[in-house]
This record gives structure tokens, C-alpha cells and sequence, in this order.
């Protein structure tokens, strides 16, 4: 990083001796984990490149949208619309939640069994090294599980810029009521944060948009079903990590050039991993940047990860939004429609997500599934067992991990992994 970002970090109030800590850190993990694949799609230049100024050109990309005018808002779940921001003149950015930092700081205000994604967020604040975060106009936090919802009362006395959103926990006719009331309440908050009131033609473009971006990696995903596998589970999670950072537009036409490649691959048969790899999906918890522990250790056993249920994965990614209104009122009721078919373990009971995993299970030929669930979250960890026994009442082989963001285990769970592959063969 160049001394014009280390004054933009000190502007933003940065901790630079933390910050360059963290730098030091990621870069290294960053080349060792990715960088030393071999035989890569050349397209992942474009993400590679991406992750060197992840703190970098693109905060200075979004400070100078601010000096232009523009707002930026952070978010943590896929539940927060981007199309609502993006109709308001605003840019919606994903903020830091993958890597323990600050962890003795962060216990001093949160319990040593919150899971590791809050305190994750926490630590990023009272660390001073996320710009995501420092740089936001407004901060979205979401109702979604008990944890979340204690916290932000601890967190508002943190940031200044925090916007709480409620969410339901029922799929119901109630539930989508409280749903629509929240995005409106934050469609209003948004136009007021901005300045700038939400057109029809603004939102219809903002759906555009995003519905491209979703295709785009929509279109990814359907090229992972190919055996061998065109792409690494690294990779692919890449790009879903980077769907929330990035400018849309731009990264949409990323994703669609290594699309290009991918397909010239498949017609080669050629893979990153040899045909009839043992084919691995993984469900359960998000992993946000730069949380890359399990699928560092399932593909250098010799597996490929071709899908992953979840928030970074397909359950924020699936479903479009219908683009047909013309009217204000009908593109967002369109817009919760779209949002109230996301699957999270908040909602009880919550039969569509196994749906989604056996759904998944068959149309990526996965030979056995990965549950992936964070320490102390509750939500997920809670339906692992249950999704467990269906699957294997079908035949499908699961395997249910539990893990934070540390490196301790790494061993732990190389052996039992390794294992589960092995059984897979």
C-alpha cells in the first residue's frame, strides 16, 4: 500500500500500527492460500487484484463518491436491500466480520460465548482497522438472532450512524407485513440520510442492477455443476466474498468474463481438480474475508467444494427480483417478495432451507454435505442436527463441524474432514 492510503487511513481515524498488523497478516495468508492454487482461471486476476486494495483503491473509490456527494452504508446481512440504496443514490458495502481482532477488548463488553461473527464486528471497531466501517454514513444492524439483537444495544454506543432494522422470525402473513413496514421504514431513512427522494425509475434501474450482479454469479454456480470442476471452492468463494464490496456494475462484468472462460474449460474437460473428485457442498454459517479455514482444508485433502448454502453463497444470491412494476408501491412489494424467500435459520419452522440443501445437493452431484456452523450461533447450530438426520435418511453422507475463527483447531478438523472425504471415495 502506497503513503497516499496511509493518509487516507489516518483521516479516517484509523489505528495504523493495528491496521498494518491485520495488512500483515492478510496479505500473507491471502498468497498462501490462494495465490499457490495451481492452475487458476485467469479471470481471478481481476479478484486477486481486488483483495490487494480491498482497503485501498476501493476505499478510496467510495471517500471519493462521499466528496462527490454520494452516501455510504454498511451492512452485515443480505437482508438489507441494496436495491433501496442503490435507488436512493447511496453505495451499500458488506463491513468487516471474518477474523477475530480486539478479542480482549471486544470481551470486556460481550460475553466470551457470543459467537464469532458479532464479536468479529465488534473487534473491527474497537481495533480502528476496518475503513468500511470508519467511512460509513450509516451502519445497518438486523434483528436476526438473539445475539444480534443484544449487541447492537452495546454497539450503539460505539458508532454514532446506527440503524437497527427488525426482522420476523415466522414465515407468516404477519411476518411479511412486519417486513414490508421495515423496508419502507428504511426506504424512508435512506431518502432522508441521501437527500434524494426514490423514483420509479430509479428503483426499476437499482433492481436492474442488482439482478444483474445476482445472474452473473448465478451463472457461476450453474458452471460449477461440471465435473471436473472448472473453478476451485476457494475461488468461487472468492467472488461471493467480493459480490459485497465491489462496485456493482463493475464487478458484474467480472464475473460474467470468467464465466466466459469457465464454459471454454468445460468444453476442454479441463479442471482445477481431477474428474470424480469427491464433490463437496457446504451449508451452515456465513464466511465473510477473510474466514477461508474450511475450504483451505477441504480442497488440499483433495475435494472440491461446488456449492455453499449460505449467506455468502447461494441463500443471498438465489432468487431475483421481479422487475415488471411500474410503480413505486409495486417494485417494492416486488423487492419483499424476493427478500422474505431468503431461508436463514432465524425463521421457525423452517422446512424451505433443507429443501434448498437437498435441492442443492442434487443439482451440484455433491457426494456428501459440510455443516458449517460458528461457535455459540445458535440458529444454526440448532438446525445442523436436524439437517444431519434428513440428509443421511437420504443417503446423503454429512458431516457437522463447529468452529470459530481461530487457528487452533485446524488440526481437529484436518483429521476429521480428511476422513469424511476419505469415506466419500
Amino acid at each position: 500500500m502506497t503513503e497516499d492510503y496511509r493518509s487516507m487511513w489516518t483521516d479516517l481515524g484509523l489505528n495504523l500500527e493495528a491496521h498494518d498488523a491485520l495488512l500483515g497478516v492478510l496479505g500473507p495468508a491471502y498468497q498462501n492460500i490462494y495465490l499457490a492454487q495451481k492452475d487458476r482461471p485467469e479471470g481471478m486476476g481481476y479478484f486477486d487484484f481486488v483483495m490487494s486494495e480491498v482497503h485501498g483503491l476501493r476505499i478510496k473509490e467510495l471517500l471519493d463518491e462521499k466528496k462527490a456527494g454520494r452516501k455510504i452504508i454498511g451492512c452485515y446481512c443480505v437482508f438489507v436491500p441494496e436495491e433501496i440504496a442503490l435507488a436512493a443514490n447511496a453505495t451499500l458495502v458488506g463491513l468487516c466480520s471474518g477474523a477475530d481482532f480486539a478479542t480482549e477488548e471486544v470481551e470486556k463488553l460481550l460475553p466470551r460465548n457470543t459467537c464469532a461473527l458479532i464479536k468479529s464486528s465488534f473487534g473491527f471497531k474497537l481495533g480502528k482497522v476496518c475503513p468500511y466501517l470508519e467511512s460509513a454514513d450509516m451502519i445497518v444492524g438486523e434483528n436476526t438472532c438473539d445475539g444480534k439483537k443484544k449487541a447492537y444495544e452495546t454497539f450503539k454506543g460505539l458508532v454514532d450512524n446506527l440503524y437497527v432494522m427488525d426482522l420476523p422470525q415466522v414465515k407468516s402473513e404477519q411476518g411479511r407485513i412486519l417486513l414490508k413496514s421495515e423496508y419502507l421504514r428504511f426506504k424512508a431513512a435512506v431518502e432522508a440520510l441521501t437527500g434524494v427522494q426514490i423514483t420509479a425509475d430509479s428503483l426499476k434501474q437499482a433492481i436492474r442492477t442488482v439482478n444483474a450482479k445476482r445472474a452473473a454469479v448465478h451463472r457461476l454456480s450453474a458452471l460449477r455443476k461440471a465435473d471436473p470442476a472448472p473453478i476451485s471452492g476457494l475461488d468461487a468463494l472468492l467472488v461471493n466474498q467480493v459480490f459485497f464490496y465491489d462496485n456493482p456494475a463493475r464487478f458484474t462484468a467480472s464475473v460474467e468474463k470468467i464465466c466466459d472462460e469457465l464454459e471454454k474449460r468445460i468444453v476442454e474437460s479441463k479442471g482445477v481438480f481431477p474428474k470424480k473428485a469427491p464433490r463437496i457442498l457446504v451449508s451452515g454459517c456465513p464466511q465473510a474475508v477473510p474466514n477461508w479455514k474450511l475450504p483451505l482444508i477441504v480442497e488440499t485433502a483433495g475435494a472440491v467444494i461446488v456449492g455453499e448454502e449460505s449467506c455468502v453463497g447461494e441463500r443471498g444470491t438465489r432468487n431475483l427480483t421481479d422487475d415488471s412494476g411500474n410503480t413505486i408501491e409495486e417494485m417494492m412489494e416486488a423487492i419483499i417478495d424476493r427478500y422474505y424467500q431468503v431461508d436463514c435459520a432465524i425463521f421457525t419452522p423452517n422446512p424451505d432451507r433443507l429443501a434448498h440443501i437437498e435441492e442443492m445437493a442434487a443439482a451440484y452431484k455433491a457426494d456428501g454435505v459440510i455443516h458449517y456452523g460458528l461457535q455459540f450461533c445458535q440458529p444454526y447450530l440448532m438446525e445442523s442436527i436436524p439437517v444431519e438426520k434428513a440428509l443421511e435418511q437420504k443417503g446423503m453422507p454429512t458431516l457437522r463441524i463447529e468452529t470459530d475463527y481461530s487457528m487452533e483447531d485446524m488440526g481437529q478438523l484436518k483429521t476429521r474432514i480428511e476422513a469424511f472425504i476419505e469415506q466419500l471415495r
